[in-house]
């Protein structure tokens, strides 16, 4: 590990000049792109698109694959085009392009990487084949003042739930994950199950500020364990059954169960955040910097709960601004360009990957190449 860091200590100084990179953003419902440049002095969002598929989605009160694809195949050039007005700046200007990889709907990272590919081949640009979850990892460095490494990272979306050491860019350490059901998934199930709206998270934030917390009496699965996995199934499950009971339920039972719901979670949330620490500190010798990332990590009560936890061991809370939160292409652009920093890039026949665990990252760093070369694969 120490030669390691000298190794990218030495590639670092060499690289100073800034470097700017355009991000593709398709895993999910949300087309993406952003310009980001990245110099002595962190990084610099220039331009951010983001184009929204709820009022597709709603209807179904769910994501539907295939009309998510469509809707990038039909929105991608556009926001792209958007992306480099705003930034003021012409394919000419980039010194990479990254894009989403995987893991997300495999229709989606589809677009946006072919995308990504084409607009790399047709401008002799560096292609930074980008997981989905290291730009979750790294979005807390887009906070004012960023996060530097090493840190705790809880990330929290709603496809994945996990305690992460990010000890560098592509040097990531799973320390737990979910047993079943992402938080953000077990949000948004809880929402639709009480037509609360599309998607569901938010809404479920918004009745629980109403409810009564304490009316439903609901499980805290894995309390006091050791480790620091999830469990939420059972949670979710204890919901509906309370739904079911009561039959017609007014506004109030929706916000009391929305209530019970989320203090259950923050119990959770909690309870494994300490014992993340416990592992964390000794090991990494880290003390000082809990991060939280993801669409979860935008909701504020689990903020605030993880803000206090973090005071009450003297460590520093750090998350990205709301907006960098959910899926976004500033986070894919920051990611590409701290790889091209450290001078890694992919080879244009990267495939598009609907999983890829975030601690395989290290196994596939290769040394950077020009588009169309032999360079980093799968």
């Amino acid at each position: 590990m120490c030669l390691l860091a000298l190794w990218r200590c030495s590639l670092y100084v060499r690289r100073m000049k800034p470097l700017t990179v355009l991000g593709i953003e398709t895993s999910c419902d949300e087309t993406a792109a952003a310009v980001l440049r990245l110099d002595e002095n962190g990084p610099h969002v220039l331009s951010d698109v983001v184009l929204g598929q709820a009022v597709h989605h709603a209807p179904y009160k769910g994501v539907v694959p295939e009309i998510a694809a469509r809707a990038h195949v039909e929105g991608l050039d556009g926001v792209i085009a958007a992306a480099m007005r705003d930034a003021g700046l012409g394919y000419s200007d980039l010194d990479g392009v990254a894009a989403t990889a995987g893991p997300g709907l495999i229709g989606g990272v589809m677009v946006g990487l072919l995308a990504g590919k084409a607009i790399a081949l047709a401008h002799d640009k560096p292609l930074l084949a980008v997981n989905h979850l290291e730009g979750h990892a790294l979005s807390p460095r887009l906070a004012p003042g960023g996060a530097t490494f090493p840190y705790l990272l809880l990330l929290v979306s709603g496809g994945h739930c996990q305690f992460i050491s990010v000890l560098d860019v592509g040097v990531y350490r799973r320390l737990g994950s979910t047993m079943d059901d992402a938080l953000g998934e077990a949000f948004d199930k809880l929402g639709k199950l009480l037509d609360l709206g599309f998607p569901g998270g938010p809404y479920v934030e918004k009745a629980a500020k109403s409810g009564d917390s304490k009316r439903f009496a609901l499980p805290r699965p894995l309390l006091g364990r050791e480790g620091c996995d999830f469990s939420f199934a059972g949670l979710k499950t204890a919901c509906a059954r309370e739904a079911e009971r009561l039959g017609v339920m007014t506004d109030q039972d929706k916000a009391d169960l929305c209530a019970s719901f989320e203090a259950a979670v923050l119990d959770i949330v909690a309870d494994r955040t300490r014992n993340a620490m416990r592992m964390f500190d000794p090991v990494y010798g880290a003390r000082g910097r809990l991060v939280a990332a993801g669409g979860v990590a935008a909701n504020s009560a689990i903020r605030g709960r993880l803000e206090a936890l973090a005071a009450e061991r003297d460590y520093d809370f750090i998350a990205p601004p709301l907006r960098w939160c959910t899926d976004n292409a500033a986070m894919i652009a920051l990611a590409g360009a701290e790889r091209l920093r450290l001078g890694f890039s992919d080879d244009l026949s990267f495939p598009a990957r609907p999983r890829w665990p975030l601690d395989d990252e290290a196994a596939r760093l290769r040394p950077s190449h020009k588009p169309g070369r032999k360079g980093a694969k799968a």
